[in-house]
């Protein structure tokens, strides 16, 4: 596949809609993306490319969802080649942002790497390289990349247009992990009321409930006490996201589809999923997830620091950010920040992440 020149705006705008419904029209990763593939090659020509997956623990398998004239060979021998590859080690230090090889490393650099000659052997010589890791926040690693055979490189713009179709081709990848296996497995909300894990309720707006599992609406009274409740007994701010997201439809960015509410010690994550269409009808899967953070502020700490300077540290250890915890403490930014360095001072601390870093192994120590 060779580039036959940059096409014009118009074009470029059109392929971008076409991928993003292609993104959309199932939970079935291998269909989704060689179709998508397909038309995003209009756009970014390449001699080769490949979607990869590996699974939480599992650091040695992967699949292979999209692959594109790459030889069989290359896929037999990736794990044990794998930490050689300078393409995924550049790029997942800095997720959901597309590198070309030049941002990897120098030309010097790439053709005396191991990873270079191991292609070359392989039958797939590469020159030019658009790379990108996928951030689906499940523990998951992904990376989608485009390799070229000769040395027109990738342009700023081709790097460009990958990066805006970015969010929701990591958005895709979550999806179809989370639920892809359900639909091949039969019908979809009744593997979902069953075999998820998670508590989750399905909708199909504005005014028809599919189903909900037998504890969701127990987990949202303890949520939402006072929250105002509209259809279906959800909570206002839930049924905002949904409409929200119901109206952008394609246009929605990853990010916007997670809400997070924080308490004292605990979290709740609220994921909005589109489902494929149903006839007459496009069902949304609200997920919950309910997290308990177990680090507490160590013993000895609580010696030391004043009331308010331990309500600052256990919500820093909960992961709460200074903006949350300010608001959830009625305090300015500033005064927050005041009751940080007195706490950085008392314990002999340099920083947040040492603060964490030392709870988390007092913890440890005590529960050995």
């Amino acid at each position: 596949m060779r580039v036959k020149g940059q096409p014009d705006s118009m074009q470029r705008e059109q392929v971008l809609l076409d991928v993003m419904t292609a993104l959309t029209s199932s939970l079935d990763m291998k269909e989704v993306f060689s179709e998508s593939h397909r038309i995003l090659s209009r756009v970014l020509a390449a001699d080769f490319g490949g979607l990869c997956v590996s699974r939480p623990g599992e650091p040695g398998q992967y699949d292979w969802p999209m692959i594109q004239d790459m030889p069989q060979v290359f896929f037999d021998r990736y794990p044990e080649i794998s930490h050689e590859c300078f393409v995924s080690a550049a790029v997942v230090q800095q997720p959901n942002t597309v590198l070309r090889e030049s941002e990897m490393l120098s030309r010097l650099e790439m053709r005396n790497s191991a990873m270079y000659a191991h292609c070359r052997e392989m039958h797939m010589p590469v020159e030019r390289i658009l790379s990108v890791s996928l951030d689906m926040g499940l523990g998951w690693h992904s990376g989608f990349t485009l390799y070229r055979e000769h040395r027109k490189a990738f342009s700023e713009q081709e790097q460009a247009f990958l990066q805006r179709l970015t969010p929701i081709l990591a958005r895709t990848v979550r999806n179809c992990l989370m639920l892809g296996d359900l639909v091949r497995q039969g019908d979809l909300l009744d593997q979902l009321f069953r075999h998820t894990g998670l508590e989750s309720i399905v909708l199909s707006p504005p005014a028809i409930e599919l189903m909900r599992t037998p504890r969701s609406t127990a987990l949202l009274h303890r949520w939402f006490p006072d929250e105002p409740c509209g259809r279906f007994g959800l909570p206002q701010v839930l049924l905002d996201a949904l409409e929200r997201l119901s109206r952008s439809g394609q246009r929605m960015l990853a990010g916007q589809d997670v809400l997070t509410f924080r308490r004292l010690g605990r979290s709740l994550k609220v994921t909005f999923l589109p489902l494929p269409t149903h006839p007459g009808r496009t069902p949304w899967a609200l997920l919950f997830q309910e997290v308990s953070h177990s680090v507490q502020v160590p013993t000895e700490w609580r010696k030391r620091l004043t009331p308010r300077e331990l309500d600052v540290v256990q919500r820093v250890l909960n992961g709460w950010d200074n903006r949350t915890i300010a608001e959830d403490m009625g305090s300015s930014l500033n005064t927050l920040k005041t009751h940080l360095k007195r706490v950085f001072v008392k314990l002999a601390v340099p920083s947040r992440a040492k603060l964490i870093l030392l709870a988390q192994e007092q913890s440890a120590e005590a529960a050995g």
